[in-house]
């Protein structure tokens, strides 16, 4: 049986720090903060990762797409490879034990359990035991004087700007601020003790023991902290380097561990099977040995020699070395990048709707696609049996998301932090998984009337105008760049709505399933957007299990579709929540959206539960008259 173990033999707990390989692009990539058991760190940038033990996944379209972002700053990436990694054995010894991810201690900053002395890990006073030892590994302060050497644990307060950059909080100098940052006593001694009930995270006293000053870290979070912060020092930690010519920003200071410490910033593409040409597919298969991080085949000579030897390129002995040595030069060196070659959404609509040509693989399967019944104004159902995702990370940000807001281009775009000092980086960071899924797609014809209809309607003009405030608080003048449109409003309710009731049916949780929304207008002679692919994987080498896929039967998916609307008719928080439209005293970016009708985890919407409105679905209380016509 699967997870069982023969008598006798011993088991072993699951490796401290272990994470899944998509964890380590969505919550614990290069520049994130991870939690140890007695300590912090962050995760070091590729510099620092060793290059073997890794494995290449070989995906040509995402690579010129990233390649093709001007955003993004990457136009040398050739290749995506997994984290370096190896089975466990029975000996602690043995080489997996140091084989992984490399971390950084961050903060530098301690606090000591017996005395809450505040000091830095390499001020003399804190000593490292058990380095080898991941769940075992702390820093004590040896003299503290309280019995046995105590555990110093890491300071619970940082600090970082919009530009990525993050630093220890200046301890030294928001507690000295009065007397410029200086302890007037010579040799700052510092202390942290909590006050009052200590029921909030910045119930905190900070003493100089030396001076007496002393500050509350509650002066720290107010609106007038830029007087008692410094300017932002440019600190990239995770590279252990600083940003030539400084930061222009003022820092921020922010919980340890806080939710907004770390966006990542990735770019993912369905693989699709283009080619059923022989020698392609044998290519692409025996790409990842031909970039093999060890040994890369570099010389034609080699590929000659490598071809009759390794295994892994067995299927191109039937191929000229010529050939095959030409196709290896033009792959690396690329043709002409152009911004389609940016666009990954717009292959997949072409496969998903017909258009587009491709072959049915292990890792892309479609079925036909079929009409709903009762729902003709939602058009087409197909069942989507088998796909393969890649995801690569790109980047990431700090304080906001790569969404949040600012245009995705490269004049007024977020500011991507670096994952490495290379200036030119050739590889990134990547994980593959397999799964299942649906894919929906509405009718131009009835969706072209819808908007006729709801065009500058108040629901609609009303989620516009809170773009532009959301925008505008960004300090961007382009007030209408990032906004997707009632088109996507629609497609995106729909999705929310069918998820929340898909999980009910189809065995898998909500935060399990994920959109891939397909909305877009006529641009020039390419034909409009409108569908959406609601999918799940896994990254075990089969996938998924099915039980997405069998809901994709018209009828079922039909009785389904007529669940979700019902549903959305009413919410436990009505009439608030379906006559709600975003005023210029909150942030919002929803109409009719909440936590109990169509907010989804943030592991499936892609807009982080952003431009969504049930009154575009149903007819609800609030009486709006802009629904969709999707029963005909």
């Amino acid at each position: 049986m699967k997870g069982g173990r023969k008598p006798g033999e011993r088991s072993y707990p699951p490796r401290v720090g272990g994470v899944r390989p998509s964890q380590l692009l969505y919550s614990f990539g290069v520049g994130a903060l991870v939690d140890l058991p007695n300590m912090s760190g962050i995760i070091a940038g590729l510099d620092d990762w060793e290059e073997t033990n890794q494995i290449e996944i070989a995906e040509e379209r995402l690579i010129k797409a990233i390649k093709a972002d001007p955003s993004l700053g990457l136009p040398n990436v050739r290749s995506l490879r997994t984290a370096p990694f190896l089975e466990e054995t029975r000996s602690p010894f043995d080489e997996w034990a140091w084989t992984g991810v490399p971390i950084l201690p961050f903060p530098r900053w301690m606090r000591c359990q017996g005395c809450n002395t505040l000091t830095t890990v390499d001020g003399g006073l804190l000593e490292l035991t058990l380095a080898f030892r991941a769940d075992k590994a702390r820093y004590v302060h040896k003299n503290c004087g309280k019995g046995r050497p105590p555990t110093a644990v890491p300071a619970r307060f940082v600090v970082a700007c919009p530009d990525g950059h993050i630093d220890d909080f200046p301890w030294n100098e928001y507690v000295h601020s009065k007397t410029g940052g200086v302890c007037q006593a010579g040799g700052a001694r510092l202390r942290a003790m909590d006050s009052g009930t200590g029921s909030r995270s910045t119930d905190l006293i900070v003493e100089c023991t030396q001076c007496g000053q002393k500050r509350r870290m509650t002066n720290a979070f107010n609106e007038n902290a830029s007087s008692v912060l410094p300017q932002c020092r440019g600190r990239h930690a995770h590279l252990r380097t600083f940003e030539e010519g400084g930061c222009e920003h003022q820092v921020r200071p922010m919980l340890l561990g806080a939710s907004n410490a770390w966006f990542a910033a990735t770019r993912s593409v369905l693989a699709i099977p283009t080619s059923a040409d022989a020698s392609s597919i044998a290519f692409d298969a025996a790409w990842p040995a031909i970039e093999d991080p060890e040994a890369p085949i570099n010389e034609e000579g080699e590929l000659k020699f490598a071809v009759a030897r390794d295994p892994r390129l067995a299927k191109l002995k039937g191929f000229t070395v010529s050939d095959l040595w030409a196709a290896i030069v033009e792959r690396r060196t690329g043709s002409a990048l152009t911004p389609e070659d940016a666009d990954v959404l717009r292959p997949e609509w072409a496969v998903f709707t017909g258009s587009g040509k491709y072959i049915d693989s292990h890792d892309f399967r479609l079925g036909t696609p079929r009409p709903i019944p009762g729902f003709p104004g939602l058009g087409t159902v197909l069942a989507v049996d088998r796909i393969r995702e890649v995801v690569a990370l790109c980047g990431f940000t700090r304080i906001e998301g790569p969404d949040s807001g600012l245009a995705s281009d490269v004049d007024t775009g977020p500011v991507y932090a670096p994952i490495s000092k290379a200036k030119k980086l050739e590889w990134l960071p990547a994980a593959e998984v397999r799964g299942e899924g649906i894919f929906l797609r509405f009718p131009e014809t009835t969706v072209d009337s819808w908007l006729d209809v709801v065009s500058g309607s108040n629901q609609i003009e009303s989620l516009r105008e809170a773009h532009h405030r959301w925008r505008r608080s960004r300090g961007q003048t382009d007030l209408d760049a990032g906004w997707p449109g009632a088109r996507y409003v629609l497609i995106h309710s729909l999705s929310h709505a069918l998820i929340r009731e898909l999980a009910l049916e189809c065995g898998y949780s909500t935060a399990s399933i994920r959109e891939r929304i397909y909305a877009r207008e006529q641009i020039g002679s390419a034909e409009p957007m409108a569908g959406v692919f609601l999918y799940t994987a896994a990254p075990d080498s089969e996938g998924t299990l099915g039980g997405l896929v069998a809901l994709a039967d018209p009828t079922e998916f039909g009785r389904l579709l007529g669940s979700a609307m019902e549903r959305s008719r009413l919410c436990s928080s009505d009439p608030m929540c379906s006559g709600h439209l975003p005023n210029e005293n909150e942030t919002a970016l929803h109409n009719a959206a909440c936590h109990a009708c169509l907010f989804l985890p943030e592991t499936s919407c892609e807009r982080a539960n952003r431009y969504l409105d049930r009154n575009v679905l149903v007819s609800t209380l609030a009486g709006a008259g802009v629904h969709y016509p999707s029963r005909g």
